[in-house]
């Protein structure tokens, strides 16, 4: 299993010495990253900082940097913020099962979503 994706900025992060940093890595989110996060003091008084403090928490690297901290993430241009974002939700989403299933009328073979929860 996988746990660790590399990526490339679009943009880079532009670092204080005017370097370019556009390689990293970022690490699947646990259950632990997400419920601290919720409680950073920084999020309980503006809900929209979560994602700073989620990303600094699954990005494991970005070329030449030490340590990746929310004001890290804060720095990056908004197309790089967004490139993480969807990323993020991109290798932390949850697929639903899927069967095939061949209909009766055509013969034609399609893979089905199983929803458990009946809701949607």
């Amino acid at each position: 299993m996988t746990t660790e994706y590399e990526f490339t900025l679009p943009k880079g992060y532009l670092d204080k010495s005017g370097t370019v940093r556009r390689n990293g890595t970022m690490r699947l989110a646990t259950a632990g990253d997400e419920i601290t996060a919720t409680r950073d003091p920084r999020v309980l008084s503006n809900p929209s900082y979560l994602t700073m403090v989620i990303l600094s928490k699954v990005i494991t690297k970005i070329e030449g940097l030490d340590i990746i901290s929310p004001s890290t993430i804060e720095r990056m241009f908004t197309a790089d913020l967004a490139f993480l974002q969807d990323m993020y939700q991109r290798i932390n989403d949850v697929e639903p099962p899927k069967v095939t299933a061949v209909c009766p009328s055509c013969g034609k073979v399609h893979e089905v979503p199983i929803n458990f929860t009946q809701e949607g």
